[in-house]
């Protein structure tokens, strides 16, 4: 598989992931996540099959699977419950923090690159733009907060499973990765819709719900986190991390175009902050040094 080929789709998937997850939440949030995983580990089973793999259960598989499912568990989680209070383009956009943190704890687990003035800079200006957004959120109301705040504890537990995954270092195939992920995520989803749901499907299944239900399970929990495990087997943590710099403006556009989600001037100018934070933390070293040269 093309490595940049891999990474275009997963920014492709990500980019519609967070219509998707807010338009399958209208079935309940906890049954629209479920029924997603429950029908992905299903095909990922099949396509274990037909490609006549077989999975691995030594140590560093288990632990790959473990740290792969419970970020997968508790990532998802977090962003369903809250897709409810925000738009998809600020999921996304919020979401794009990831490199940010990604790199911080990669510096510290893995001896990646350390803290640069650029990346410093990088930081700062980010969270300037997090700071604008959040400004925005007061306006909107508490549930907006609630919301923003549910997509930050998602930031950080995704950040910290992709890291935790890179520090193992099994190098497994991308379907077996994705396969034992989702066999650790799958009870503990069906768990908690029991818990908060009781188990009760949904009276009414609205169409774009059950289509997005079905989008997510083959796109956003199959091919995209086999697409995303393989791209994180062949880049840096804090490289696969650039992928949430592509795709906020892709979502924003996506959601004001296809779900009249409303985009404030605040909005947009704390959505172009971040991003221009992040491209300072990850290219902001390389432009300081061709600017010396040129000089």
């Amino acid at each position: 598989m093309s490595v940049p080929a891999a990474f275009i789709g997963v920014v492709l998937i990500w980019s519609t992931t967070p219509l998707a997850i807010k338009w399958s939440s209208e079935a309940g949030a906890q049954f629209g996540v479920t029924a997603r995983m429950v029908l992905g580990v299903f095909l990922c089973l099949v396509l274990v099959a037909v490609m006549s793999r077989r999975m691995r259960w030594n140590r560093a598989a288990l632990l790959t699977y473990v740290a792969a499912g419970l970020g997968i568990w508790g990532s998802m989680s977090c962003v369903y419950w809250a897709a409810q209070f925000i738009s998809s383009g600020l999921i996304s956009v919020l979401f794009g923090l990831t490199p940010v943190v990604t790199a911080l704890m990669a510096a510290v687990w893995l001896g990646e690159r350390a803290l640069t003035p650029a990346r410093l800079l990088g930081i700062a200006v980010g969270i300037g733009g997090l700071w604008l957004i959040f400004a925005q959120g007061l306006a909107l109301g508490g549930p907006a907060l609630l919301g923003m705040a549910g997509v930050l504890v998602t930031v950080v537990i995704h950040s910290a499973s992709a890291v935790w995954i890179k520090r193992i270092g099994a190098r497994l195939h991308p379907v077996e990765t994705t396969t034992g992920a989702l066999l650790i995520a799958v009870p503990l989803f069906l768990l908690s819709w029991g818990l908060s749901e009781g188990f009760a499907p949904p009276e009414t299944l609205p169409p774009r719900a059950l289509w997005s239900i079905l989008y997510l399970a083959v796109f956003g929990s199959t091919l995209g986190f086999i697409l995303y495990y393989f791209v994180l087997h062949h880049m840096q943590a804090s490289r696969v991390a650039l992928i949430p710099l592509i795709t906020p403006v892709l979502a924003l556009l996506l959601g004001h175009l296809v779900n009249d989600e409303l985009l404030t001037p605040r909005i947009w100018l704390g959505s172009l902050t971040i991003l221009a934070g992040l491209a300072l933390f990850e290219w902001g070293d390389r432009w300081w040094r061709r600017w010396r040269v040129v000089r």
